[in-house]
């Protein structure tokens, strides 16, 4: 049966997850988005541990928020106030239509900028056009092994910095922050040294390729800024084969 333009836009795909009793509905335009919801639970079930620790009205970083899977389970489940931040265009426009389906527009914000360690205008080289795409890259077409990237296209975005955005009073001094940007994790610790030195930052969720030395020498800068880690939490999360083999979630406390 052939549609018309209006019976298209009336289909609005949705997919509903209950949790303790908190409901929350996604946007699900394709197969990925509703992939993304129905395996929550089983994609990282350490990052939900980690979102259950945190406090009603505590802050919340999200850098990489992809369509706003953490961002609306942290703001829902836990009523925190989240910075979520994407730079993909047509994420970025499932991030805030996840915001509005879930009525949670007064706790998260979200922003169309990529976290670096530099600000300006950058391009965003992607490797997969799907709504609810990853694996992209900022600045430098490189994938998460620092390999060079099989660019599909190059989105011009902006980047900044967490010190800047905190300095300038955009953002305050999270409490918990989640870094996923597929393999340039060290490039926004490195414009966030300053924030992270201020005692309200309580803890960071970071998905570390272990196999990259810039990414071992993040995790022990971490550790020297009085960030420790959870051995046997890292080897729950290791990837043990396939292509991310070696990359594994780390929660940092202190």
């Amino acid at each position: 049966m052939k549609l018309t333009l209006q019976q298209y836009e009336a289909l609005n795909p949705r997919s509903e997850i209950e949790h303790d009793g908190a409901k929350m509905v996604f946007a699900t335009p394709s197969v990925l988005t509703h992939w993304r919801v129905e395996s929550i639970y089983e994609k990282e079930p350490w990052t939900l541990e980690w979102i259950a620790g945190f406090h009603p009205g505590e802050i919340f970083l999200d850098c990489g928020a992809n369509v706003g899977m953490y961002t609306i389970w942290a703001a829902v489940t836990r009523r925190v106030r989240v910075y979520a931040f994407e730079p993909e265009s047509q994420n970025y426009a499932l991030l805030n239509r996840n915001i509005l389906l879930n009525e949670v527009g007064h706790l998260v914000d979200a922003y169309c900028v990529g976290l670096s360690d530099a600000a300006g205008l950058s391009k965003l080289h992607m490797a997969d056009l799907r709504a609810g795409g990853s694996c992209h890259s900022l600045g430098e077409a490189l994938d998460f092994r620092h390999e060079p990237l099989n660019t599909e296209f190059s989105q011009g975005c902006i980047a900044d910095t967490l010190d800047a955005l905190v300095a300038k009073r955009y953002v305050p001094v999270p409490n918990h922050i989640k870094i996923d940007v597929d393999g340039f994790e060290p490039k926004v610790i490195a414009g966030a040294l300053a924030t992270l030195s201020e005692k309200p930052v309580r803890s960071l969720l970071i998905e570390t390729n272990q196999n990259l030395a810039d990414h071992r020498d993040m995790v022990k800068v971490l550790n020297d800024l009085g960030f420790k880690h959870d051995a046997k939490q890292v080897a729950r999360a290791e990837r043990k084969e396939g292509a991310f083999k070696g990359v594994a979630e780390y929660v940092f406390r202190r």
